[in-house]
Parts: structure tokens; sequence; C-alpha cells
């Protein structure tokens, strides 16, 4: 039975993560994103994040996005310094028409990190990518 079920694999949806100037408070913040590099619409995103390592665990946060456009981007969440050093896992999930897709994404410790810059696709900025 478990052969039989199909499970589609996840391609050219990102979660990135993006220092940012925090206008009200002079701060520079880590923002984490989700990116959408395809040509469909991603349906009903559910997004769970959660801060982990071997002493330590955050609460899991909870995201919904009714609706991700085609070669769109999403704001997710603001990620506190603290957290950094620890492991971060995002667990997406959406629809794209009738199909359900699943994927985690996983921020090893400290690799958050202005050494770790890159651009990123669709945002025309550089921060953090995990695919």
């Amino acid at each position: 039975m478990k052969k039989d079920i199909k499970i589609p694999e996840v391609k050219d949806v990102y979660i990135a993560v993006v220092q940012e100037q925090h206008l009200e408070y002079k701060t520079l913040d880590w923002n984490a994103y989700i990116i959408n590099n395809t040509d469909k619409d991603l349906e009903t995103v559910l997004i769970v994040s959660q801060g982990y390592n071997d002493n330590k665990m955050t609460p899991p946060m909870r995201h919904t996005i009714s609706k991700l456009p085609a070669r769109s981007f999403a704001k997710v969440e603001y990620l506190q310094d603290k957290v950094l050093e620890l492991n971060n896992v995002f667990k997406v999930t959406f629809f794209e028409g009738n199909q359900m897709f699943d994927k985690s994404y996983t921020f090893r410790k400290n690799t958050i990190n202005t050494k770790a810059l890159q651009k990123l696709p669709l945002m025309q900025l550089k921060g953090v990518l995990v695919k």
C-alpha cells in the first residue's frame, strides 16, 4: 500500500532569511520569507517553524498564507538573534491545484549570518537560502 502513495517533489519553492533595516526601531532584523519561483499559484500554504538543539526547543510558530501567487514571495516571521544559535526548521505544506506538496527546510545553527549571504531569486536582495 505505501508504495502506491505518490509524494511529489517540491521544486522552485524556497525559504530564505534576509537581514533588513527596521525603520521604527533602527535595528537590523533577520526575517524569514517563502519564495514561490514557480509558474503556478500556491494555495493554503501552511508553515510551521521551530528552533531546536540538544538542550533547547522553541515553541512551534504556525503561519498560513491563503494564496502565494506565481513568481512572488511573502514574509513569514521575524527571527530573534538568540534563535539563530539554534537549528531552525520550516515545515511547508501547500496545494498546487488539487495536489498537496510538503517539504522541510532546515537552517543549521549559526548558518544565518552575513558571511552566508547570496543573491535570492525574485527578491532583488541578498539573504541565506535553503532549497
